[in-house]
């Protein structure tokens, strides 16, 4: 081909990784990081505030708007498993991330409520924001394209969490 005719784009369709898929590349990234981190937290590191277990009233809420679902997709297809789960009593937090670039997305249950952890302080145009969460009543949890907007929202935009100097 001549060197002034440019290649024509190559168009395809992005697909998720199968289980085993996910676990070689995150095999992978371990090895070529070199990395010694653990996968998952000592239960001495942990705030006397988390549990290993939601309340039956959270875990249930979680369960029905499919959050630990879409978060699990997450995690195997966009973090390659990387990710961390720690569990509350009230909510579910997803980290990734080393040092200065930690990041998350905590999700709690208020009620019958949903809540979203935001990056921003302010109001924004959604009318179930307050400010600092996306407060979602039970007819939005229920629809789980509401939800997955608003876990892919708070992917793109996590909150980072504040450095402790």
């Amino acid at each position: 081909m001549p060197s002034n005719q440019q290649k024509r784009p190559i168009f395809g369709e992005s697909r998720g990784l199968s289980d085993d898929e996910a676990q070689y590349v995150q095999d992978m990234i371990q090895e070529a990081q070199q990395s010694s981190r653990g996968l998952t937290i000592p239960k001495a590191d942990l705030a006397e505030s988390a549990t290993t277990k939601l309340t039956p009233d959270a875990a249930k809420i979680i369960d029905a708007s499919k959050v630990r679902l879409i978060l699990n997709r997450f995690n195997r297809d966009f973090l390659y498993g990387r990710g961390r789960f720690d569990e509350y009593q009230g909510g579910l937090l997803l980290k990734w991330g080393d040092g200065y670039s930690r990041k998350h997305i905590w999700v709690s249950v208020e009620g019958d409520k949903l809540l979203f952890e935001k990056s921003h302080s302010r109001r924004c145009d959604k009318p179930y924001c307050n400010g600092t969460h996306h407060v979602l009543s039970r007819d939005l949890w229920t629809q789980t394209s509401v939800v997955n907007d608003e876990l892919g929202d708070c992917f793109r935009r996590p909150v980072y969490e504040p450095t402790d100097d």
